[in-house]
């Protein structure tokens, strides 16, 4: 599949449980940027499949694609199996956006303490925008966000906050 940087945009943001904002909220925000990156012109978004932000904006993303057939979900999975430790609700989750998805891109073909650092380059390289969830904690989103400005991206900051 190829991209083209100025119609790509990628999601970061953290899992449930480091999030301050509830998944409404967030989810709000998310449905709001993605629809206004739509109207911008942006047909392909490319999700990481992480629980949480990952998944919460690939199902805005499914939503909008029924009323925008020119929309595509990207899936970047870090590595085949990656859900294994997932809930049983979180497993099926997973699998539904998976199914409905445009594209399945497996970035490594097994674990390696470097793969979701992989994944979130894959999606940073193929992406001219970055939509955000971002609390100010260390990891993994952070180090998406910093790739994203290291690499001139635009950067969408939604901020998780209680306020």
């Amino acid at each position: 599949m190829t991209f083209d940087m100025n119609k790509s945009c990628c999601f970061t943001g953290h899992r449930p449980t480091k999030l301050n904002a509830d998944e409404k909220d967030i989810r709000e925000k998310l449905a709001e940027e993605i629809r206004k990156a739509a109207d911008e012109g942006i047909d392909t978004f490319i999700t990481g499949m992480a629980a949480g932000v990952d998944t919460w904006a690939a199902e805005e993303v499914l939503k909008l694609k029924k009323e925008k057939s020119n929309i595509q979900l990207v899936c970047a999975v870090p590595f085949k199996g990656v859900e294994r430790k997932r809930t049983k609700e979180e497993k099926e989750l997973f699998y539904s956006i998976l199914k409905e998805a445009s594209h399945v891109e497996y970035i490594c073909p097994g674990f390696t303490k470097r793969c979701f650092y992989d994944r979130n380059r894959w999606m940073v390289d193929r992406a001219g925008r970055l939509i955000a969830v971002f609390n100010g904690t260390h990891g993994g989103t952070e180090y998406t966000i910093n790739y994203a400005k290291e690499n001139g991206r635009e950067i969408v900051m939604i901020k998780d906050s209680l306020d």
